[in-house]
This record gives C-alpha cells, structure tokens and sequence, in this order.
C-alpha cells in the first residue's frame, strides 16, 4: 500500500468514525430540543435530575478537553519530566474543588459563579464584573480546544499548513476545522442546552477513556510491561539523554523559567475552581451531597487518565521519537495521532489506519464536548449575568435562554477567530492561561464571599477587575503575544513581562486586591445576610 493509499485510508475511517460520533450527538440534541419547556432551569441546568455517577462523567467529560489528551501527551514527549507538570497539576486542583467549593456552591447559587457572590452585595456591578470575568475565560479556554482541532485535522487531510495561506489561509484543511467545530458547537447549545451537552460529555467520557485505556495496553506491551525500558528508550530517542527524565528541561534554564514552573502550577492547581463550566456543573444535581459525590467520581475518572497521559507521553517519546513529533506539530499537538499510528502498524498498514482513525475521532469528539459545555457556561454568563443586569425590568425567563442561545453564536465567533490566530501553540499551554485568568479574577471573590464575613460589594469588585485586568495584561505583554518565533506576533517584539503564564503575580493581585477592597470600603457587611448565606451554603437550606 503506498503512503498516498494510506493516508487515504485513515482520513475515511476516521471521518466515518467522526461522522458517526457527530451523528448521535446531533440526534441527541434534536431529541432533547423536542423536549424542552424554555425554562432557565431546564437550559441552564438540565432540570437539576442528573445522579452524581452520571454528573460525574459528565463533569470528567466536561475537563478532560484537547490540552488532556493532546496537549500534555505532546509535552511529556517534547520535554519529558518536566511536561509531567500539568498532568500533576490539574489532578491536584480536584481536591481544592472537593474540599472548599463544590457542595458550597450548589447550596448558594442557581446558574452561574454570579449568584453565589451577589447574595450578600449589591447584584448588578458585581454581575457585571462576574460576567466579564466569566466569558473572557470561557473564550480563552475555547481558543485551546481549536487549535487542538486545526492541528488534528491539518495532520489527517495534509500534514504541514500551506505556507502561503497563513493564519486565516482557506485553503487550509485545518481552518475548516476550527470553523466546523465552531458551528457545532453553537448547534449543540443554542438547541440542546445543558441536557443535551451532559449527555455528549457523558458519551465522549466514556469514548476518551477506552481510548486512553487502549493506547496505553498498547505502549506497554510494545515494552513488555517494562517501564524501565520504555522510559530508557524515550530518554535515548528524545535527543537530551537522561536529561529528558529529569526536572530542568523546559523550566529550568534559568530563574526565568523556574519562576514561570511556579507560576504554571499556582495556576494549575487553584485555576479549576474558578472556570465558569466546571461550577455550572454542580448546579445539574439535586443535592449538595450529590455534588460532592460527583466529584468524588471526577477525581477517580480524571485521576486515572493523567496517569494514561505519562505513559502516552513517554511512549509517544520511545515509539515515534521527539524529532519526528516536533516535525510534525511543533508544539507537540499531534504526539498521540503519531503514537497510534505507529502501534497499529504504522503508515501503509491497515491496523494503523483504524488505531489512527479511532483515536482521531475520539479527540474530535472531545474537543466538541468540551466547546459545548464551555459555550454553554460563558453563553450563561452573558445572558442571566450581564444582559439581565444592563436591563431596567427583569427579563423572562425565555427572554433570558432566548438571549443565552444568540450569545453562544457570538461566542463562537470570537473563539473561531483567535483559534485561528493562535494555531502553531500548544493547546495544554492555551488552557494554562484560562486557569491563570480564573484563578486570579473568580477564586479569589468565590472564596471571600463563602468563607469571609466583613467582605462587601466594593471588595467584590476589586477582586474580580484587581485579578482580571492583571492576568489579561500581562499575558498581553508576554512573550506568548510577540518577542519570539513562537509568538502570537512573532514580528513585533513588545514583550515586557519575562513569564509566559501571569498566575505568579496575577494571582495573589487578585486576592490582595479583594482584601484592599473591602478593608478601605466605607459600607458594612450586614451580618445577618452573611448568617444567611452560611446557613444555606453549609445546610442547603434554602438552596434552588
């Protein structure tokens, strides 16, 4: 079989696969849109009916996105140790989801992160400012997910981007990509609301997992079962010797990368409990009690993957070998593809193709699942935060969905278009920046408004902007935007802040901030609306 029948062959297996995948999903969708009342409750949070076994699932479909599966296998086995950062990292941010949030906020909110904070302030400026923070995170989360989808297709129709097209080039396989999944993604929100995504979530869960579960029999017993020889072959194959299994690599060259490892895992680990679509989850269970318990399912689910993710990582490094996954995706994104390819026989066999194939469709439908709850979320945000607060009478309830379905396809477009400007990065690096953002604006006034009594509206606000406009700033003057090859810009250079990721200075800014806020505000917390939000946030009592 020659290399063109090859690939011919892979590209229809996996289109048929993906074909099929998308099929159901839209079937769901247009069942569950046959079945909606127009409720806020029923699009916002599916009716509240799910069991935490399956919010569980949903929740691991829902974080478990491209930078999971394709991004951190990509930086294992570009920088081996040291790639292992995030898979550590956003493991450990479960338990801070576990212990200070889960069951807290499914007592004191309804829809979105706004609701729990606005039950002591005054509602309609730190709406705003919850809705803003909400939706630029939202966005910069769905920037990663496209570029994971530009680079999976790019390497199925064609391998390298036309050099002529550019960014926007249309004659790039991989910009439709980016554009389809888009569309979809508005199809699966705007029609199906949160009843619709659980389900996708839950079924792409299950998908990613056997995936993972396949690959990774695979690795080891291409290896025999003997991690020593797998690990000793990606060290030999990686180009850096014992190097490539040692912490330095890409975050130890000098204090400006060590500082920048410290920043990358603050964000990780704090990050998780301020993103807008993993909170809205907790509001589609009964209970506080059945939140935390779908958490518990989360963490046994998630838990179990990153640990996949070292070994595909490593087994991406010994099988397909650094160099030739640099080649072919210079941020890493497609190590996994490559990886299954070669353990199925390689390119011109037919085990390669299917295996290729297989775990294609599985990141398409990843990727999908994970835009679909997180338009959802920041498409929440804007209509029961940001539109209902700008209007003088209180919308209907199927004003506000009716609003929340036309943002998702704002929301889209927007993702599109910085999906497409951000292609040649790694989607694990991308999702990094949106937990940076979130854990400097939304933690810090989650966590002031559940567990301090003095803190008021003014304190609210300064957290949210004190944390936000750091984090979007100094990301905008890194050199993730110009200063370098990698670059967003790479022909302009006006780089004045040394790290990639903000979360080091970001971070702490935001709680600072919230605690300056509060302690210079002239207004007094009124203790009986705090004794009323403990109550409700440690009994339930009360709670929607």
């Amino acid at each position: 079989m020659t290399g063109s029948t090859a690939a011919a062959e892979h590209q229809t297996f996996t289109l048929v696969l993906f074909s099929v995948f998308v099929a159901v999903t839209l079937a769901i969708t247009t069942w569950v849109s046959r079945r909606r009342r127009g409720s806020a409750v029923e699009f916002y949070a599916g009716g509240r009916l799910y069991s935490p076994m399956e919010n569980g699932f949903a929740l691991s479909g829902d974080y478990m996105s491209a930078a999971s599966f394709l991004g951190i296998s990509g930086l294992i086995a570009l920088y081996g140790y040291d790639g292992m950062l995030y898979s550590v990292g956003f493991l450990v941010a479960w338990l801070v989801v576990l212990l200070l949030v889960a069951e807290l906020v499914r007592n004191c909110g309804r829809f979105t992160l706004a609701d729990v904070v606005v039950a002591r302030m005054r509602e309609r400026p730190v709406r705003i400012a919850a809705g803003v923070s909400s939706v630029t995170v939202s966005v910069l989360y769905l920037v990663a997910q496209m570029v994971g989808a530009g680079s999976l297709v790019t390497l199925l129709l064609g391998g390298a981007r036309p050099p002529s097209s550019g960014p926007w080039g249309v004659d790039d396989p991989g910009t439709w990509a980016v554009v389809g999944v888009g569309a979809l993604m508005v199809v699966y929100v705007a029609f199906g609301g949160m009843r619709a995504t659980t389900w996708i979530q839950i079924v792409k869960a299950v998908l990613l997992m056997g995936g993972a579960v396949a690959l990774t029999v695979f690795v080891l017993l291409r290896f025999h079962g003997d991690l020593a020889a797998l690990l000793t072959t990606a060290s030999e194959r990686s180009g850096h010797g014992r190097d490539f299994l040692a912490p330095g690599l890409a975050y130890g060259k000098d204090w400006t990368a060590r500082l920048d490892f410290i920043s990358l895992g603050l964000a990780l680990v704090l990050g998780t409990a301020g993103l807008p679509h993993i909170l809205s989850r907790f509001y589609t269970v009964p209970t506080a009690r059945a939140a935390r318990r779908s958490t518990v399912w989360a963490i046994g689910l998630i838990g179990c993957f990153y640990l996949m993710t070292i070994v595909l990582g490593f087994g991406a490094a010994a099988v397909v070998g650094t160099d030739a996954v640099r080649t072919s995706s210079p941020a890493g994104n497609t190590a996994v593809p490559l990886l299954a390819l070669d353990l199925g026989g390689g390119v011109g066999t037919t085990g390669g193709a299917v295996l290729f194939a297989v775990v294609a469709a599985v990141a398409f439908a990843t990727i999908l699942a994970v835009v679909a709850g997180v338009t959802l979320a920041s498409s929440a945000s804007v209509a029961h935060d940001l539109y209902a607060s700008l209007r003088r009478r209180a919308p209907t309830q199927r004003g506000e969905v009716a609003v929340a379905r036309a943002s998702a396809v704002l929301i889209g477009a927007v993702a599109i278009g910085l999906g497409l400007l951000a292609r040649e990065m790694n989607v694990a690096f991308l999702v990094g920046l949106a937990f940076a953002v979130a854990a400097s604006a939304n933690l810090p006034v989650l966590l002031y408004a559940l567990f301090w009594r003095r803190f008021t509206t003014r304190g609210a606000l300064w957290a949210v902007y004190g944390g936000l406009v750091p984090a979007v700033v100094l990301v905008l003057l890194s050199p993730v935007v110009s200063g370098s090859p990698q670059s967003l810009v790479p022909g302009a250079d006006f780089a004045l802040f040394p790290l990639q990721n903000p979360g080091l200075v970001s971070v702490p800014l935001g709680f600072l901030a919230g605690w300056l806020g509060t302690v210079t505000s002239r207004e007094s917390a009124d203790p009986a609306t705090y004794a009323e939000t403990e109550v409700r946030a440690l009994t339930g009592a009360g709670a929607a």
